[in-house]
């Protein structure tokens, strides 16, 4: 998996490319040592290709870190990873753009 960060007025947007499951979700969580900065969180997932449980949890770690479902925003999901969102009941824990 590919990560792009970038850190803009206390908005940290993460692009991610390729897949976020059990191998990559651990180089996710040590990447982001910028979130100490961030009041925002910010998913690009025009290049994930696919999601697994492990990745769904990184992400509910950071929501709950950064206090609640404004502060995260995933962007760009494909039909796959919007349904796995769906299904899981993720679509209540973050804001989808």
């Amino acid at each position: 998996m590919e990560i792009v960060k970038s850190l803009d007025n206390g908005v940290l947007t993460v692009a991610l490319k390729g897949r976020l499951d059990t191998l990559t979700s651990a180089a996710l969580t040590s990447d982001l040592v910028e979130i100490e900065e961030a009041k925002e969180l910010v998913f690009d997932f025009k290049e994930l290709e696919y999601i697994s449980s492990a990745g769904l949890r990184v992400i509910l770690a950071y929501q709950k870190k950064l206090g609640g479902k404004e502060h995260i925003v995933i962007k760009n999901m494909n039909a796959v990873i919007r349904s796995v969102f769906q299904v899981t009941g993720f679509t209540r824990l973050v804001t989808i753009e």
